[in-house]
C-alpha cells in the first residue's frame, strides 16, 4: 500500500470553479432550508390581519432587516440558478469539462447580475 501526502489544509487546495459553483450550491441550499421557517412565519404575519401586515412591513424597512432579507433571496437565487445548471447536467447537457467549466462561469455571471439588481430593488 502506497504511502501518499494528505493534504487537509483547505486553503492550500486549487478548487475548479465547477467545484465552487457546486459547494456553494450545497451551502445555499442548506442556508434556505434553515431561513425557510423565518419567511413562513412572516408569511403568516403579513396574512393574519392588517394591522399585523403594516407593523411587518414597518420592520422590513429597518436596514439590517433589509441587509438579512437580501442575504436570503441572494441565496435563493444561487441556489435556484446552479439548481437548473445541476438539472440540466442531469440532461447529460454540459457534462464535459470544458461545457461544465463555461456553465459555472455562466451562473456566476448570472447571479452576479442578479445579486446587483436585487440590491438595487431592496434598496
Amino acid at each position: 500500500m502506497k504511502r501518499r501526502p494528505i493534504n487537509l489544509d483547505l486553503r492550500t487546495i486549487h478548487f475548479p470553479v465547477t467545484a465552487w459553483v457546486s459547494v456553494l450550491h450545497r451551502a445555499s441550499g442548506a442556508f434556505v432550508f434553515l431561513v425557510i421557517p423565518v419567511i413562513l412565519w412572516m408569511l403568516q404575519e403579513s396574512l393574519a390581519s392588517e394591522q399585523r401586515y403594516i407593523t411587518l412591513f414597518e420592520r422590513l424597512q429597518h436596514p439590517l432587516i433589509k441587509v438579512m432579507l437580501w442575504i436570503f433571496l441572494s441565496a435563493l437565487l444561487y441556489h435556484s440558478i446552479a439548481g437548473v445548471r445541476h438539472i440540466l447536467m442531469d440532461f447529460h447537457i454540459g457534462e464535459s469539462k470544458k461545457e461544465a467549466r463555461a456553465g459555472a462561469w455562466v451562473v456566476l455571471t448570472l447571479v452576479g447580475i442578479s445579486f446587483l439588481i436585487l440590491g438595487y430593488w431592496l434598496w
